[in-house]
């Protein structure tokens, strides 16, 4: 057998494995980014969970409170453990306000209404770029009726 036919028969000679290599480095540059995009999109997600759950048990711990004092206290701790539940950080606003009577909130027909503000920061992106590492701003309002048959606290 001539070499010319030996190399046709084997396969084409130098090239072998180099496909193998090729798809490995197109598969490594290809699923990085898409990691990273799934992982910030997973956080984002998380911390829309986190204060959606914060809002909601913040208005019922303030409907269920004693005085207006004790009711936005016990609003701010519930929110701190519900967004710590979805492993938010601690830094968040806590909004809260009522209708008909913005002072009285516990007062029978009011409606109470909480919105818990956060940011919430991407994974592994670098504050070299100026400003901070970049974030979303992730927000959610719930309210609360208090009842028109309750009695006045």
């Amino acid at each position: 057998m001539t070499t010319v036919r030996r190399q046709a028969v084997a396969g084409g000679g130098g090239e072998a494995g180099s496909a193998l290599i090729e798809v490995t480095w197109l598969a490594i540059l290809l699923m990085v980014p898409l990691v990273y995009v799934l992982i910030s999109v997973f956080d984002v997600q998380r911390g829309a969970f986190g204060v959606s759950a914060a809002s909601r048990s913040a208005a019922r711990a303030y409907a269920l409170a004693g005085s207006d004092a004790e009711g936005r206290a016990q609003a701010r701790s519930a929110a701190r453990v519900a967004l710590a539940d979805q492993g938010v950080d601690d830094d968040f606003d806590l909004d809260i306000s009522c209708t008909p009577l913005p002072r009285s909130c516990l007062s029978p027909g009011s409606v109470i209404t909480v919105v818990v503000r956060t940011q919430v920061d991407l994974p592994l992106a670098p504050s070299a770029l100026g400003g901070g590492a970049p974030s979303f701003r992730v927000d959610s309002t719930h309210r609360v009726p208090y009842g028109s048959y309750v009695e006045e606290r």
